[in-house]
């Protein structure tokens, strides 16, 4: 007679307890979120400020300063457009950064890739000196580069501010872009060398795509660093107000307004130098924040 045998019955799973949060992890916390908070806010204000008062009269601006406008007195804008010579100013600045951002990028990522991804003699002494070079004060190298860029020609020139800008800001592209490339996988680029590819189509075909986040995101911070350049080219360029940058047509701008007596111009053509590089980091944002975290993710 055959017997039923009870069936098993089966605990239920032990219910891992969670560490109960500490009371010091909620107070840093805090602090951090508090500065955090407290940071925006003192980007956020003066911004706000600046473009709340540039649709302002100048009379409204002397009489109440922290009030709102009474109106949106566009007229500003086209002040400074036209009067102020804020385009003319666009244009040169433009015409530059073309060139020095696509001189920058090109070079810096050649080098860092090299550095990154092969081994020789001298590697690391390379490295740690472009690292070096973030920490050199751009003070100390006005009067070599001034005489420098006399004895080649090239002092009061477009190219020559060009070549210095590349040299400005090569260090951190490479800083940053040789820990990136150490992060991409290796994989990838062994089976191109399998499949015929040499160094040149390996880097611009193979390994230049799969970094497309980390060199978005230094673009980004190049073009930032060299459209708020004011004293390289102040020492460097020709003082003829046409031929200003952006940086130094808002301090001309600045002298003649102040002449003038129409700050509404002046905050106008504040604005108007702004809005490039907020616009470039909306359009790149998501593009930015996965070029800095993708090496520690990866």
């Amino acid at each position: 007679m055959a017997t039923e045998t009870p069936a098993k019955t089966e605990a239920p799973a032990a219910r891992t307890a969670q560490p109960a949060p500490r009371p010091e992890g909620n107070v840093l916390n805090f602090f951090s979120q508090g500065f955090l908070w407290l940071w925006a806010l003192m980007v956020i204000i003066p911004v706000v400020w600046i473009v709340m008062t540039s649709f302002k009269t100048t009379r409204q601006i002397a009489s109440d300063p922290l009030g709102l406008p009474d109106g949106l007195h566009l007229a500003n804008y086209l002040n400074a457009w036209t009067n102020g010579n804020i385009g003319n100013y666009f244009l040169n600045t433009v015409q530059v950064m073309v060139f020095s951002v696509a001189g920058t990028m090109l070079l810096g990522a050649m080098a860092a890739y090299v550095l990154a991804r092969y081994e020789f003699f001298g590697n690391r002494i390379i490295y740690f000196g472009f690292a070096a070079g973030m920490m050199f004060p751009v003070f100390l190298a006005l009067f070599p580069l001034f005489k420098t860029l006399q004895n080649v020609g090239l002092l009061n020139t477009y190219p020559g501010l060009v070549i210095v800008y590349i040299a400005y800001s090569l260090p951190f592209t490479v800083f940053f872009l040789t820990a990136f490339f150490r992060t991409l996988p290796s994989g990838v680029a062994e089976a191109a060398v399998v499949d015929g590819a040499g160094h040149y189509r390996l880097f611009f075909q193979v390994m230049l795509p799969m970094a497309k986040p980390g060199l978005i995101a230094i673009t980004i911070f190049n073009i930032i660093g060299q459209w708020n350049q004011f004293l390289l080219p102040l020492v460097l360029l020709s003082r003829n107000p046409e031929d200003a940058v952006i940086s130094q047509g808002l301090a001309n701008l600045a002298l003649r307004q102040g002449y003038e007596g129409d700050s509404g111009a002046l905050f106008a053509g504040t604005v108007m130098a702004m809005i490039p590089i907020f616009l470039a980091y909306i359009l790149f944002q998501r593009q930015i924040q996965a070029g800095l975290t993708a090496g520690a993710i990866k």
